[in-house]
């Protein structure tokens, strides 16, 4: 006890509660957590448990078959909550509980571990009252009973059980509490079996001062430090840390979306605001690991959260949970960290502060939490946190709401419209406060976005995301922001990879947990051909963001490219455990079939039971649907499935096809003249396309293909020739080698089969998207069909 300090001993009255789930080691281990989660969900739903919480005044200990919830304010809080969690089971007859509640001295504690804990002789007491009650009883110690005794509503529900003799020889007083049919009214089977001393009839007894000798003073006194003592050994162990080599780093954090506990839903950004703006700052600490935005967003039900199976999806050890609150001009922030591995409370605080002041707040909590994981700030980390990132919070509103129509885009099947709602709302932002960096920094991600997805492939686009990089290079030339917008730029816009991997070096440094530069890093190793080092980038990122689906989704391209289908399938299972019903994922896991034996089965299942679910599907399953129909030469399915096609949607991997291409692919199943005019407009489109921008590859060899449909041969050869030239594999692997691909098909059209082959042969050789699927069973493929050279081909491809 010499090195404990005096600190550590500082103690205060809390009231517990004590809940325990009856019959919990009975159960199978899957029955016990679905258990868990729906006792967890019913005790953070009652109004107890909201208010204290939202006071700061409320702490929560897993216990393994329960849970304890120490209360501050008054010794009413946990017995209210105790009533309203029995009225709430009534309706889950399944979940049979025993409750004790006692109010008693606790003291934060560490253990050997140095991590916090909550300890004290009230726990240990709460814990025996608990032990003496069975399913639906709702025990409270006499010193709480005293307390509420006081009170004419509270008299009646108070049934005195006597004093019962517990472990070591404690003489407990007990009363049972039943109130409106809630509780259980008969006596606890341990006080029939055990020693006890049963009550007179009537209500509890009302309270008398104790009177106390100097030697029953010393004993009582004696009594306490022992309990502490007990107390503190008993529960810094409560809960066995698993194995060493499957800990998270000590140092690693996430922070969860907190809880608007605001009146009126309009202040819901204040909310966001308060979460976003310190998971910023901690990122940008080198000294931690601090899980991405994107995978935090998935736990917004803070009702559902189990707390340490999200530290383990999240492999960290640390998770943050708050509350705001906004009070006409106030705001209050209530903070928790929380240790994943124990479940246990580390600090908790409570802040009330004028809205103004609410950026402010944010950054004190995030130097509050560094300070609470033991590490340090740099000059630099500590500079970054103070900054403020805007004065108006209508326009922190709008950036929020910009930034999420971006984030939507990556997994919507219609970026152009989300891409541009961003734009418009990220043009609000700054024409509202024109000094707002990282408005400028999201504006110049949304122009290079739509730069790169091909809605606007023109150098106006990407002089917009220029003229904002220049905006917050003037307000924070030496920022990460800067340094990683100027690399996606140089890299989306240009392809310019040296100027971009500069760039990366520095966002690096300054941003160690934000996984855009490793995710870019790897993006362009995939593109110089660099597929190792591209790999190791990508899961790089994603310890960053471990359940952000983009991420998953790369990885599973990269693997497609490199045919190694069996590693892709597996990374695209792990996405759909994330989201089990996104169509695009159960139709990608699908296409591994496809592609590696040529198999369609998986896919018209997949197509047919997304189709049963829910009809409105079409459109996001018909350029799928269109490739089934088109590889079993079905002409009335694939007419069918045009149908549903979206204006602007069409198959093929990345290139900027007009829904035209396919319309005309489809029509010529049945009449190739009917197809031509078909053609002549999807050309139109593409024509004008490459008039904003003549050197535009991808476009020029859409543009030859559709020249090679119309039988225009020299103009289709010349086309697709130039975009190779332009594209070559050591400038672009992945669509350089996709050129290639097509050029082979242009040249097949054409009647040329030496050169499409030759160029077949050399596609079939590099990392892309041609698989022996496609080569087996797609009808385009046709003019060189029963050439020896193309089944040889074909057959390289075969799976081993």
């Amino acid at each position: 006890m010499s090195e404990v300090s005096k600190s550590d001993l500082s103690l205060e009255i809390g009231h517990l509660l004590l809940v325990d789930v009856v019959g919990y080691s009975k159960l199978l281990v899957n029955e016990q957590i679905e258990l868990l989660q729906e006792l967890k969900q019913i005790v953070r739903g009652t109004d107890s448990f909201r208010s204290a919480e939202a006071a700061g005044k409320l702490i929560r200990i897993p216990t393994g078959d329960g849970m304890a919830l120490v209360f501050f304010r008054s010794p009413e809080e946990p017995a209210h909550c105790a009533l309203q969690i029995h009225a709430a089971l009534c309706a889950q007859p399944h979940i049979q509980v025993r409750m004790g509640v006692h109010s008693g001295p606790v003291t934060p504690v560490s253990d050997v571990n140095d991590r916090s804990n909550v300890a004290g002789a009230g726990i240990n007491i709460a814990q025996r009252v608990m032990d003496c009650g069975d399913a639906g009883h709702i025990l409270l110690s006499r010193h709480v009973a005293d307390d509420l005794g006081q009170y004419r509503h509270w008299q009646p529900c108070l049934k005195d059980l006597g004093e019962c003799e517990v472990k070591h020889g404690l003489r407990l007083g007990l009363v049972n509490l039943c109130k409106d049919g809630l509780g259980n009214p008969e006596v606890p089977q341990k006080l029939r079996q055990r020693r006890w001393k049963q009550a007179p009839s009537g209500s509890v007894r009302p309270v008398r001062p104790p009177v106390w000798t100097k030697a029953g003073l010393f004993c009582a006194i004696g009594l306490a430090a022992t309990l502490l003592l007990a107390a503190v050994f008993l529960f810094s162990r409560h809960v066995p840390l698993p194995p060493e080599d499957k800990l998270p780093p000590p140092k690693s954090i996430a922070v969860l979306p907190f809880d608007n506990f605001s009146d009126d839903n309009r202040n819901s950004h204040i909310t966001e605001a308060v979460q976003d703006e310190i998971l910023t700052d901690l990122a940008k600490v080198a000294d931690l690991k601090v899980i991405s935005r994107t995978s935090v967003a998935q736990y917004k039900d803070a009702a559902h959260r189990n707390l340490r199976e999200i530290g383990k999806q999240l492999g960290v050890a640390h998770l943050v949970e708050g509350s705001v609150q906004c009070i006409g001009s106030r705001v209050r922030v209530t903070v928790q960290l929380i240790d994943t591995r124990t479940d246990t409370h580390l600090w908790a605080e409570r802040y009330d502060r004028g809205l103004a002041d609410v950026f402010e707040l944010e950054s004190e909590l995030s130097e509050k939490i560094v300070e609470q994981l033991k590490s340090k700030l740099s000059p630099r980390e500590k500079a970054a946190i103070e900054e403020r990132p805007t004065k108006d919070m209508a326009a922190y509103d709008l950036y929020l709401k910009g930034k999420g129509f971006i984030e939507k885009a990556v997994f919507d099947s219609a970026p152009k419209e989300n891409l541009a709602e961003a734009v418009q709302l990220l043009n609000q932002a700054v024409a509202q406060d024109p000094v707002f960096p990282l408005a400028y920094y999201e504006l110049a991600h949304a122009h290079d976005q739509i730069y790169l997805y091909g809605e606007d492939h023109s150098p106006a686009r990407l002089d917009l995301a220029s003229q904002a990089i220049q905006s917050l290079v003037r307000l924070r030339p030496e920022s990460g922001e800067a340094h990683l917008a100027l690399a996606k730029h140089y890299y989306w816009g240009y392809l310019d990879f040296d100027k971009a991997r500069a760039e990366l070096v520095a966002a690096r440094k300054a941003l160690p947990n934000d996984p855009w530069p490793p995710l870019l890093a790897g993006y362009m190793d995939r593109r110089q051909g660099l597929w190792p080092e591209s790999t190791r980038n990508l899961e790089e990122a994603l310890q960053l963001d471990p359940r952000n689906p983009l991420i998953l989704h790369q990885l599973s391209l990269s693997y497609e490219c490199l045919r190694r289908y069996h590693d892709m399938s597996m990374i695209v299972d792990r996405a759909l455990s994330l989201n089990p019903r996104d169509v695009q994922t159960r139709l990608r896991r699908a296409m591994v079939d496809l592609d590696a034996r040529a198999d369609l089965r998986p896919l018209r299942t997949t197509i047919a039971q997304v189709m049963a679910e829910d009809p409105r599907n079409g459109p996001s399953v018909s350029d799928v649907a269109i490739i089934v129909a088109m590889y079993d030469r079905n002409r009335d399915a694939a007419a069918q499935a045009l149908v549903t096609l979206p204006s602007d949607g069409c198959r093929e991997e990345g290139l900027p096809f007009p829904r035209a291409w396919c319309e005309g692919l489809v029509t010529g199943m049945r009449d190739e003249q009917a197809a031509r005019p078909i053609f002549l407009r999807g050309r139109a489109e593409v024509d004008k396309m490459i008039g904003r921008q003549p050197d535009y590859p991808e476009a020029l060899c859409v543009l030859g293909l559709f020249d090679a449909a119309m039988g225009r041969k020299d103009d289709a050869i010349r086309e697709g020739a130039r975009a190779v030239e332009l594209l070559p594999v050591k400038k672009d692997s992945i669509n350089g080698a996709l050129l290639i691909k097509y050029l082979a098909l242009i040249y097949a059209y054409c009647g040329d089969k030496d050169r499409a082959m030759e160029q077949l042969t050399v596609a079939a050789t590099l990392p892309g998207y041609l698989s022996y699927g496609q080569l087996r069973l797609d009808p385009l493929w046709d003019p060189l069909r029963r050439d020896p050279r193309f089944e040889k081909v074909v057959a390289s491809l075969a799976p081993k």
